[in-house]
This record gives C-alpha cells, sequence and structure tokens, in this order.
C-alpha cells in the first residue's frame, strides 16, 4: 500500500473512532487526546498527499469535466 493512502486511511479512521467514543460516553482523556491529536493527524495527511510521487498525464485545460462529456471545454 502507498503511503498516501495509510495516510488518508488512518486520518479517517481516526476521526471515526473519536466520532464513535463521543457517542459511547467513553472516557473523557481519550476523547481528549483524539480531538488534540486532530489537527497534527491532518496536516500529516495533507502533507503526505502533498508529496506524494503521482504524475498527472492530463492538463486541466484537457480534462475540464471527467465525468460529463458535455460539459467539456471547446474552444
Amino acid at each position: 500500500m502507498r503511503n498516501y493512502e495509510f495516510a488518508v486511511g488512518f486520518v479517517t479512521g481516526a476521526l471515526i473512532i473519536f466520532v464513535t467514543l463521543i457517542q459511547l460516553n467513553v472516557a473523557l482523556p481519550l476523547i481528549w487526546l483524539l480531538f488534540i491529536a486532530g489537527p497534527f493527524l491532518v496536516l500529516w495527511m495533507v502533507w503526505t498527499v502533498l508529496i506524494a510521487p503521482i504524475q498527472i498525464e492530463e492538463t486541466f485545460e484537457e480534462q475540464w469535466y471527467q465525468d460529463r462529456p458535455d460539459m467539456r471545454r471547446t474552444e
């Protein structure tokens, strides 16, 4: 698995666990720990995704709307 996919999955899982713990009335220190760690996890995820070695073949001008051919730019 690629590193950026792990980061996105891990942060998404942490968010789901955080919301679940709030609904289950689990120990407040654990909820606060996840709450405080959340912004750092999001920053780590964003950084990992931005530095991922992905090559994009299409340009924005070539692929205006990929799912709707009728909305593509015609010049």
